[in-house]
């Protein structure tokens, strides 16, 4: 079966191959993908510009759907034809602290699918039975295909983030996570929510638009700290969600958020910071970083699907596995928010 291979640290050294079909192990079953997401953690790989480990070679693809193929011995409440989605976290220890309280996503061990084992940009795809959540009947493949996504915004703002009705809102970002970051806020009630783009952002902005963002704020080209402190009572945003990957948007994140707020990091930054933190202590301001979900998260967000209180559809554009170079180059070149990959 064809995959998209990353075999190599080298920029570029992604490629489709020719790949043995899996067959299930005790505990797992074998998944006919359906959809699978690209990440911006597969562009990185893509470019070498990644800073976590990778086993090459490796199948790219963590934000992956299907239905379920092969069920392999000591599987339980799972059968052939089921429709499920798949969590990420493909290897844990199950003994450590975090495994045994149910917040596996910190575990030390953790290897995730697309860098520490196969990923689904391929035909089938081997998962352990532990990460599987049934998909409900009016969730489509396409948008099951955003769930960890959809898992990551929701871990960091509904979970980790102390959002009340009536508050203000920032969020940096006009990737998938941060338009899903600021869905999810909108979810909490606050009085006013206003995402932070970059005015070159092209075809993000109308897609953005199109799940109802508003206002966009740019910050290439506006006074994003006066526009803020005229737009509350003069001290900032309660709550900032920074879901850009560049460390410096930190530095305008603890500008815009009010004495005693919090800023909540979701984007990854290797660059060093290069600013003073004296802000942060200055102003009491609580930095929450976060990082993947969890097994609750999940069916919170399969629920929200199944409400229709996400609106997806706008932000992804489909294409054939074949077709995968230009799905990776359309996102990376801002002509979609979420490019969705489809096995042959």
């Amino acid at each position: 079966m064809k995959a998209v291979v990353n075999y190599a640290p080298e920029p570029g050294s992604v490629e489709l191959r020719e790949i043995a079909e899996p067959t299930p192990r005790a505990g797992e079953v074998i998944l006919r993908v359906r959809a699978v997401g690209v990440c911006g953690s597969d562009l990185h790989q893509y470019h070498g510009t990644h800073s976590w480990r990778v086993n090459y070679p490796v199948v790219l693809g963590h934000e992956f759907t299907g239905v379920i193929e092969a069920v392999g011995e000591g599987v339980q409440g799972w059968q052939v034809g089921d429709r499920v989605v798949s969590e990420t976290a493909a290897v844990i220890c199950e003994q450590c602290v975090y495994c045994r309280s149910g917040r596996y996503n910190l575990c030390p061990h953790r290897l995730g699918f697309g860098y520490g084992t196969h990923g689904a940009m391929t035909r089938y795809v081997r998962v352990p039975a532990r990460l599987l959540h049934r998909v409900p009947e009016t969730v489509s493949f396409e948008d099951a295909a955003m769930a960890e996504p959809c898992a990551v915004a929701a871990h960091a703002v509904l979970e980790l983030s102390r959002i009340k009705p009536g508050d203000t809102v920032v969020v940096f970002g006009s990737g998938p996570i941060g338009l899903l970051c600021y869905q999810m806020a909108r979810l909490c009630s606050p009085r006013w929510a206003a995402l932070v783009a970059l005015s070159t952002d092209g075809a993000r902005l109308q897609m953005a638009e199109s799940v109802g963002v508003a206002p966009i704020l740019f910050a290439d080209r506006d006074d994003l700290e006066g526009w803020v402190r005229r737009h509350t009572d003069g001290y900032g945003a309660d709550v900032v969600i920074d879901a850009v990957g560049t460390s410096a948007v930190l530095e305008p994140c603890l500008r815009v958020v009010r004495p005693d707020g919090q800023i909540t990091k979701v984007g990854w930054g290797p660059e060093p910071l290069g600013f003073s933190l004296d802000p942060l202590v200055g102003k009491q301001v609580r930095l929450q970083g976060s990082f993947s979900h969890t097994w609750a998260t999940w069916e919170r967000v399969l629920q929200l699907m199944a409400s229709q209180h996400l609106r997806l559809a706008p932000m992804r554009r489909v294409f054939p596995l074949s077709q995968w170079r230009e799905a990776f180059h359309a996102m990376q070149e801002r002509r979609t928010v979420k490019s969705m990959l489809i096995p042959d």
